[in-house]
């Protein structure tokens, strides 16, 4: 009966000792687990992450230095490696030394741009967009539900006088602005989503898209116009699609952070340009925090209100409200919310405004940010040849890392201390293991204090001897 009890505790002793362990590997998951969960039409993709930022800026500057008649556009492929289109071999030699790889297509970039032109100076139809799909060599022109047959049969014909660098392509659904980020702004009879604050040096404003109100409209942060948040000041729409909102309230965080919804905030330190395939997050006050990938850029989309040209294309979903809001990539702002066609139930095509541009055609930068915001060489693109490690200037690393920037602080990851709901977003990931661990020490405690008894027997000594 004693061998029975004295195993019986030394059992519930390893279970205790277990219970620690199995806690503690359950706190250090949840600790190191430091990312963002992104949705694209509701699914989870994976982490946005710095070698995104090296490689599309890798790309994007072997286009520039080999020029648009030798080059055909750049991508991130599917390994997350930069990929450039060129039309000769010495161009494919000197994009592989510089460490990426190189495709050799039919069509230069030069050639492609003159077909967009055609396009454009073609008689409008409402319904159509078009943009240079660099992975293909192709000039794609969509057509939604709207474009009638004869409409479609015309455009066709452009096309076919063009030649065989354009590919056209009907879509479901209608292109339009999503007026109806990332917090919500109130206008009589609207609602758009902020995008980013950024200043002139002496005012704080706020960017977000050209159509959701002409100059003069006042904002509110409530539907019921009781908040002031300030009035447009500047509006760009169609042809481009920025406005710029100036601050009328000294309480409201004009800062460079993005709250993205529950409970996440997202630090901006930059603006860049993005390269197609690159991995992007954007967020709207209707459908919240999504992510996806660039697909296109110079698009061009004729929207019912205007024809808008230069914008970023991409298949993150978004929905009527979500306008304005911004699309970055890690803390790099990449654009503001234009329009597009579909939802996120079933996918669609959501079209940017360039940050880059609005911010150097507004005159106004991201706060804090460095110097070159809006430039060519943008904040947050790290260097075309970076040391093993390194990040570029202005590029994001850990917290405490080079160059002093800071890396996006989402509540509920390591290192956050940026509110209360971070706090206890926090508090809450680490709650099982902790749990566990505690109940593990209490186990092993009872171990240390109960102890198995001994049964004496008359007339017989307790040991040998």
């Amino acid at each position: 009966m004693g061998h029975t009890r004295r195993r019986a505790h030394r059992v519930a002793r390893l279970v205790a000792i277990g219970a620690v362990v199995c806690g503690g590997l359950m706190v250090s998951q949840a600790a190191a687990d430091g990312s963002p969960a992104h949705k694209s039409g509701g699914d989870p993709t994976r982490a946005l992450g710095a070698r995104d930022t090296r490689d599309a800026e890798l790309a994007r500057s072997l286009v520039d230095k080999l020029g648009t008649s030798r080059t055909a556009g750049g991508w991130i492929g599917a390994d997350g490696r930069a990929v450039v289109a060129v039309t000769d071999e010495a161009a494919a030699e000197e994009v592989t030394r510089a460490g990426a790889r190189a495709k050799q297509v039919r069509y230069s970039m030069r050639q492609l741009r003159s077909a967009t032109d055609t396009l454009r100076a073609a008689p409008r139809v409402a319904g159509t967009a078009w943009a240079v799909d660099a992975t293909t060599n192709k000039v794609v022109v969509l057509g939604d539900s709207t474009v009638s047959t004869d409409q479609w049969s015309r455009m066709k014909g452009v096309a076919a006088e063009i030649g065989g660098e354009v590919r056209m392509e009907r879509t479901t659904g209608s292109f339009t602005t999503r007026t109806a980020g990332a917090e919500p702004i109130f206008t009589q009879g609207g609602r758009c989503s902020a995008g980013f604050n950024v200043t002139n040096g002496q005012a704080g404003f706020i960017l977000t898209a050209g159509h959701c109100g002409p100059n003069g409209t006042p904002w509110f942060a409530d539907n019921q116009g009781n908040t002031t948040v300030g009035t447009t000041v500047r509006s760009d729409f169609p042809g481009s699609d920025f406005s710029l909102v100036q601050y009328q309230n000294a309480d409201l965080d004009q800062s460079s952070v993005l709250n993205v919804g529950n409970g996440q905030i997202v630090r901006i330190t930059g603006a860049a340009d993005p390269v197609v395939g690159q991995q992007v997050s954007r967020s709207g006050s209707t459908s919240g925090l999504r992510s996806g990938e660039v697909t296109a850029l110079n698009a061009t989309v004729n929207y019912p209100e205007g024809t808008v040209s230069g914008l970023i294309q991409t298949n993150v979903c978004a929905e009527p409200g979500d306008s304005g809001g911004p699309l970055f990539a890690q803390n790099v702002a990449l654009g503001v919310t234009s329009g597009g066609t579909g939802d996120c139930t079933s996918g669609g095509v959501t079209f940017f405004q360039p940050v880059t541009k609005a911010l150097t055609a507004l005159g106004v930068s991201i706060p804090n940010a460095p110097a070159s915001d809006g430039g060519d060489a943008a904040a947050g693109a790290a260097p075309t040849t970076p040391a093993n490690g390194a990040n570029g200037a202005g590029a994001p690393v850990a917290p405490g890392g080079a160059g002093g920037q800071v890396s996006p602080i989402i509540p509920g990851t390591q290192g956050d201390t940026s509110s209360l709901a971070g706090i206890v977003s926090y508090a809450e990931s680490l709650g099982p293991g902790l749990a566990l661990i505690g109940a593990g020490l209490l186990g092993f405690l009872a171990t240390l204090v109960i102890r198995p008894g001994r049964r004496r027997y008359s007339g017989y000594s307790t040991r040998w001897g």
